[in-house]
């Protein structure tokens, strides 16, 4: 593992190396050309540089003083107005990693005492959130409490706090990203709530108050790294689905499986499967987002893009970072010598389920077929504010079955629309049940008792829909059972296929593509009597691009006219496909 943490820190040192130069006189950052700068970017510098001298020593880089640039970008964060309060636990917890006292702390030193004296009123500043805001504030009060700015340490009632809020949003232990809308937005935010936390824990001064909090956070993160080897492709993809995956769906997990493995959480008899998991997510973030001809990293080009509020910069400190963690965290993780033997895999499907209540219930469908290797999310997940087509419910399998990144379309779904009202079969489910069907194939279904728009909004008495998706190898097919409570006029009906490509450039070999054959979609019932309409091409269209490369094609079966739906009547929507897999060399 040691060469493993080598290669982590030169590539940070090459990130670093490339993005100094971009922070200001001021403390802020220049963006890149055609993007905006964050309010709390320097915050996420300041932790950057502060994990980059913990784990080299080292106060200067290609000429730049570290300690200055750290002191710049923690006044820049403190400054900032309004404050942005997870810039300013980053900051906080960078401040943190020079020194675990004001009296040996090099960058404390360099501050003007109006700097100094405003850390300390900010961090009093105490806060409440109900979603993953609720981490920082824990990050804020082991700054507050180690920097001898606060005589009572608040970190272990922030945390209680937080799984509380954690339990009473899911019946299974999965933080719900609560915002606005129907509730249970299950994300990749659970996981890099619980890598905060406990990179957070590591810095507190008292030992004591992590080692009593450590075997709380265990029985939320070990919930998400029994998730990994499911959830985690051949090719090392990783989270794939719901708002700010893509490179961060690599580092979260990294992260949060190399600190299993240095704490203890992951069994001896599973660290040879966890190791191999581990290699791949990191082959991929490698090869996938790293221009490894200059050595920084690419989330955002003319082919793909990222998370709309995720900035280029921000997205390279924050893989700074994380190198630096890396770094440290393998050379504590004591792995079995010699090429340790992993099972084929093997075809499965799998329900995690995330919430179950009289009210809904959601959770992730995880299905691999060995032989074909193809690999798919299927989401059922609020979407919080905004819905896009990254938290819907159809297979999330990049390079076959696609979507556009931060915008919304009915991707392999049905979309029906009432008046004013948009519905779709997402979001929230009741009755959800998955099995081994005939000859091996597995099946995913729930129903919706009441339709739900796209806005999140539960039209009561106005019908329900059962879904179905059953597979068999690499054989998908999908049904939609339609009924209404009373008789509507259905103005509109669509359903979605975009087929995308891999980056030309940023990609690994082996990983998934659509072949020559495509998607071999057949509609197999349609009561909805919709017709395929002529392939619209957005190839030199910004807006459809994924995290992973270009969409060129959208396909949509759709109703333009008014179908009138009468009670007791069922309306289905049968779809198969059998998409044609290939690697790419």
């Amino acid at each position: 593992m040691h060469s493993f943490s080598e290669q982590c820190l030169d590539m940070a040192r090459s990130i670093l190396g490339h993005n100094l130069e971009s922070i200001q006189p001021d403390g802020t950052l220049r963006p890149v050309d055609g993007e905006s700068s964050r309010a709390d970017e320097p915050g996420h510098v300041a932790l950057a540089l502060g994990e980059f001298y913990r784990a080299t020593g080292e106060s200067t880089l290609d000429g730049h003083d570290i300690i200055d640039l750290a002191a710049r970008t923690i006044t820049a964060q403190i400054f900032t107005e309004p404050a942005a309060e997870n810039g300013l636990a980053y900051a906080a917890l960078g401040l943190l990693c020079f020194g675990p006292s004001k009296e040996r702390n090099p960058v404390w030193e360099r501050l003007v005492p109006e700097t100094q004296e405003r850390i300390d009123k900010a961090l009093l500043h105490r806060s409440d959130y109900d979603n993953h805001w609720q981490a920082f504030n824990i990050g804020k009060a082991v700054a507050r409490f180690s920097f001898g700015l606060s005589k009572k340490d608040e970190t272990s009632r922030l945390i209680e706090r937080f799984v509380d809020r954690v339990n009473s949003t899911s019946s299974n232990g999965f933080v719900d990203d609560a915002t606005d809308g129907i509730g249970g937005n299950f994300n990749l935010y659970g996981v890099m709530s619980l890598v905060f936390i406990r990179s957070s824990l590591q810095l507190h001064a008292n030992s004591g108050v992590r080692d009593r909090k450590l075997p709380t956070l265990r029985t939320y993160a070990e919930k998400y790294l029994k998730m990994m080897p499911d959830l985690v492709r051949s090719d090392g993809l990783g989270w794939a689905f719901g708002r700010a995956a893509g490179a961060y769906g690599q580092m979260h997990c990294i992260s949060l499986i190399l600190q299993g493995l240095r704490d203890g959480w992951i069994g001896d008899d599973q660290k040879a499967k966890y190791y191999d998991v581990l290699r791949r997510l990191f082959l991929f973030f490698y090869q996938t987002y790293l221009d490894q001809e200059h050595g920084f990293l690419d989330v955002r080009d003319a082919e793909r893009t990222a998370y709309s509020s995720h900035t280029t910069r921000l997205a390279n400190f924050d893989a700074a970072r994380y190198l630096c963690q890396w770094s440290r965290l393998a050379k504590t993780v004591h792995m079995p010598t010699g090429q340790a033997k992993i099972d084929p895999p093997k075809t499965t499907g799998r329900f995690v389920i995330f919430d179950k209540s009289s009210r809904k219930e959601q959770g992730v469908f995880l299905y691999r077929d060995a032989g074909s290797g193809l690999h798919a999310q299927i989401p059922l997940i609020a979407a919080g504010g905004k819905t896009t087509a990254d938290s819907l419910p159809f297979p999330h399998c990049p390079g076959i079955f696609d979507w556009p990144n931060n915008v919304y379309a009915p991707i392999m779904i049905p979309e029906l629309t009432f008046g004013d009202k948009v519905t779709i079969p997402a979001f929230y489910g009741k009755n959800c049940v998955t099995g081994l069907g005939l000859r091996r194939s597995f099946f995913f279904r729930y129903d919706q008792p009441e339709l739900i728009t796209t806005e999140q909004e539960i039209l009561k008495g106005l019908g329900s829909v059962k879904v179905q998706w059953n597979f068999s190898g690499p054989q998908i097919s999908a049904e939609f059972a339609y009924q209404v409570k009373q008789q509507v006029s259905l103005d509109r009906f669509r359903f979605m296929l975009a087929i995308a490509a891999p980056h030309s450039v940023y990609h690994v070999g082996g990983s998934l593509a659509l072949g020559a054959e495509g998607h071999r979609c057949s509609v197999t019932k349609d009561d909805f009597q919709a017709v395929w309409q002529e392939t619209e091409v957005v190839t030199s269209d910004a807006t459809y691009r994924t995290n992973y490369g270009k969409v060129h094609y959208l396909q949509t079966l759709e109703r333009d006219h008014p179908l009138i739906m009468r009670p007791g009547n069922t309306y289905r929507l049968a779809v198969s496909f059998e998409p044609d897999v290939t690697e790419i060399e």
